[in-house]
């Protein structure tokens, strides 16, 4: 008996150490139904296949690559520390409605007027409007902070949101969605980055280039998006394909506009598992696309990157 037992563990400790496979089936998320159960797409091949035409095109981008969950090479190198939970929660609610750029200038200028977040919670609301004017919408942005602190200080006791990180998905979701003003998509951004959870966030891009590729229903609006997406993506794919279709979608406009997909105009992405030249005329220079004309087929594809390969293209 002793034995059996003996080589039971062995064969299990072997099967875990085997590198897991992307899924081939729908990733449920917790206990939320999946709006258009019928609507069998994107599959693992799909969302597998997305992901590394756009990590060949494109690359993580260093600023977000930084939030991916790595595992240092060797011991010697250790971690950094992680963005603490609330400051990325506040990050994202002054990202909203605005650029990149002047979100990140508004909060490199809230926090060198206020050194902590306490001194947040204790000033004048348009002593903190001021400090992150340069973002856009500072009244509503600066109330939705300050209420947050409120309420954290009221339900917690401290302003810190670290506990987090000890709850599931769908605990960090109801906590996170108690804070007023506080949307699906601001708390699927701090699972994704902030706690390294299984999320999906769906924003104007993303939904954008989903509906383009048939992965959600046309009728379909982009909460409603986030709740199928979520189901369909495979967990392990989930980071680097919304980070990848994000960076895409502020690339290329045919994917990502709305006025482009209704005129039935497309992009590098994707019919039928088909390259488009269309990208390449939007984000690189146009001299480049008499040698890079290419049929819509796989063969096309697999020439394209051999020769953007050649090329040393994507650091062009």
């Amino acid at each position: 008996m002793e034995k059996k037992r003996k080589r039971k563990q062995l064969v299990q400790r072997a099967e875990e150490r085997k590198p897991k496979p992307v899924r081939g089936g729908p990733t449920r998320t917790g206990n939320v139904k999946d709006p258009f159960p019928s609507h069998a797409r994107p599959t693992p091949e799909e969302c597998e296949a997305v992901r590394d035409t756009l990590l060949a095109l494109h690359g993580i981008p260093p600023e977000l690559a930084k939030y991916r969950k790595l595992q240092p090479l060797n011991d010697a190198v250790q971690p950094e520390s992680p963005e603490p939970v609330l400051d990325g929660l506040v990050r994202t609610v002054l990202s909203q409605n605005t650029t990149e750029a002047n979100s990140q200038k508004a909060f490199v200028s809230l926090k060198s007027s206020f050194p902590t977040w306490e001194h947040v919670f204790g000033a004048e609301s348009k002593d903190v409007e001021n400090a992150i004017r340069c973002g856009g919408l500072a009244p509503t942005k600066a109330s939705c902070i300050k209420n947050m602190l409120r309420c954290l200080r009221e339900r917690r006791g401290q302003l810190c949101l670290e506990y987090l990180r000890d709850l599931s998905v769908d605990e960090a979701k109801a906590e996170l969605s108690l804070f007023k003003g506080i949307g699906p998509k601001t708390v699927a951004c701090v699972l994704m980055f902030n706690l390294q959870q299984d999320d999906f966030p769906v924003d104007t891009h993303i939904f954008e280039i989903s509906k383009t590729m048939g992965w959600v229903p046309s009728v379909a609006d982009r909460n409603k998006s986030y709740l199928h997406l979520n189901q369909r993506i495979p967990n392990e794919l989930k980071f680097d394909l919304n980070c990848l279709m994000f960076t895409h979608g502020k690339l290329c406009r045919k994917c990502s506009s709305k006025k482009g997909n209704q005129q039935g105009k497309k992009g590098i992405l994707l019919e039928n598992g088909t390259l488009f030249e269309s990208l390449l005329m939007d984000i690189k220079p146009a001299g480049l696309l008499s040698e890079l004309r290419i049929r819509a087929s796989p063969m096309g594809e697999r020439n394209l990157f051999e020769f953007l390969s050649t090329l040393n293209f994507l650091s062009l």
